[in-house]
């Protein structure tokens, strides 16, 4: 596969042979499988207290003559709690067990579930898939719905020369790399329609363009999401197919990223 080196105008310069990795088998099965598995859950479970602060304690006595009996009564032996007493009288409510009103729940989340495992050379064949479907027209169009033909190149690289460069100026340079797909580049967040904005996930956010660079670049942009080689994980490629840029020194040490892994 060959990959276009653009300037820093966003002007094509030369044509590149790209890394071995981007030319590796597509896996969406085991990709799928890594990305399920590197999924980190919040755990969540009910209060061990939860439904049981009440005075009710066990079950009260049947026999006769006792005080607070329910003898006589025609009531369960279920907990209670005393609302009113009057005298050798008391009105009592259920609590504590879980069919009462406030109780404690019956069989709610105990956590974290199980872990799910996965191979080392799975893990490698999925990152490598990643990489590849971040360069591969059929993975970009199944994934963006909006392009019906890639009309950029897939492989895009910039030089390396990008630490003291503007946010302004790097926009310049991907609307002349991507031409009518630039809406597509930047992060649009939103505010979501329904009952999700009164359960802690108001805003939407499409994941927009991914830069890769070296771990000795530093690269400040705002509005995308910039990642060094070793950094990326399989969650800034899946679903595959993401559009993303790499700098020219991140091309070079893609190139023993399997050996790593």
């Amino acid at each position: 596969m060959k990959a276009i080196l653009y300037d820093k105008n966003g002007k094509k310069k030369a044509e590149m042979v790209s890394p071995a990795i981007f030319d590796t088998k597509i896996r969406e099965d085991i990709a799928s499988k890594y990305f399920e598995a590197d999924k980190i859950g919040q755990p969540y479970t009910n209060s061990p207290l939860g439904g049981r602060k009440h005075s009710a304690a066990g079950t009260i006595s049947h026999k006769r003559h006792d005080w607070k009996g329910h003898y006589g009564k025609g009531i369960s032996r279920i907990p209670r709690k005393i609302i009113w007493r009057r005298g050798t009288q008391f009105n009592w409510i259920g609590a504590e067990i879980s069919g009462t009103r406030g109780g404690r729940r019956v069989h709610g989340p105990k956590g974290i579930g199980k872990e799910k495992k996965i191979n080392r050379k799975e893990i490698k064949i999925a990152m490598s898939s990643g990489f590849a479907a971040s360069a591969n027209e059929k993975y970009i169009t199944q994934r963006y719905s909006s392009i019906d033909k890639v009309k950029f190149s897939p492989l895009s690289v910039i030089e390396s020369d990008l630490d003291k460069i503007k946010t302004k100026d790097f926009l310049e340079i991907l609307k002349n790399i991507f031409g009518e797909a630039f809406s597509l580049v930047l992060k649009n967040k939103r505010v979501r329609a329904g009952k999700g904005k009164a359960r802690g996930r108001k805003y939407k956010s499409n994941a927009g363009l991914m830069l890769i660079k070296s771990k000795d670049e530093k690269i400040k942009i705002s509005g995308i999401d910039i990642r060094s080689v070793e950094e990326v994980s399989i969650s800034d490629l899946y679903p595959l197919g993401r559009i993303a840029v790499y700098t020219e020194k991140a091309l070079k040490e893609i190139e023993n990223y399997g050996d790593k892994k």
